[in-house]
């Protein structure tokens, strides 16, 4: 399988036939559970639907490869990756819940901003939050333990953006010091252990995102 990169690449270079034409625009939509997508000739057989529940471990980077060679969460999952796409990423430094599908539209439901899906991280900051500080956060923030040494805090985020907790904590003068995400939508990490995964069903799915859509497939 192609990293979204290498994908972009070989559809400018008009690798890519999609439905017996042509791609050369990496930015032209398609329902890949709905097309028939072939490269250099080679039809692409489409994975059997699966959504798995992965806990990332620290360290590790989202990416299906690394130019730097450092270990991503597809070298820790193996064989059992085939197919999946990581539904959103989260830093190196970040540990937690991540969403891996073979199902397009279901990954893009959870990623548009529009949806408003809730993620709840557990965050570790230097310092004692205050009462006032936490007041002029933009986000929900529950202080879970507090010192002057550090402060453990769970906040409630409805968006994806890049690093979005960190510099959060950043413009108010506190340092991220661990941040693990707990909760996606309404699916939880639970007793998984770093490096762990199970298999996510539909009916889970649609408890968890109301309104979502998924794919057919499978």
């Amino acid at each position: 399988m192609l990293s979204r990169a290498q994908a972009t690449a070989a559809i400018r270079a008009g690798r890519v036939r999609v439905d017996g034409r042509t791609l050369k625009d990496p930015a032209h939509p398609i329902v890949p559970e709905r097309s028939r997508i072939a490269i250099d000739g080679e039809p692409q057989v489409r994975a059997a639907w699966r959504t798995i529940a992965f806990h990332k471990p620290r360290g590790i980077v989202t990416t299906r490869r690394d130019p730097d060679g450092r270990r991503t969460v597809f070298d820790l999952i193996g064989e059992d990756a085939r197919g999946l796409n990581a539904v959103g990423r989260l830093d190196r430094a970040t540990s937690g819940l991540l969403l891996l599908t073979t199902d397009t539209q279901l990954a893009n439901w959870i990623a548009d901003p529009a949806n408003g899906v809730r993620r709840l991280y557990a965050v570790a900051v230097r310092g004692a939050v205050t009462e006032s500080t936490v007041a002029a956060l933009p986000v929900d923030v529950e202080v879970r333990k507090t010192s002057a040494r550090e402060t453990h805090l769970l906040v409630g985020l409805r968006s994806g953006k890049n690093r979005e907790v960190r510099r959060l904590f950043e413009g108010v003068g506190h340092e991220v010091t661990r941040l693990k995400r707990v909760r996606f939508g309404g699916l939880e990490l639970g007793s998984l252990e770093p490096g762990q995964w199970r298999d996510v069903t539909r009916a889970e799915l649609l408890a968890a995102f109301p309104g979502v859509r998924i794919g057919r497939g499978g």
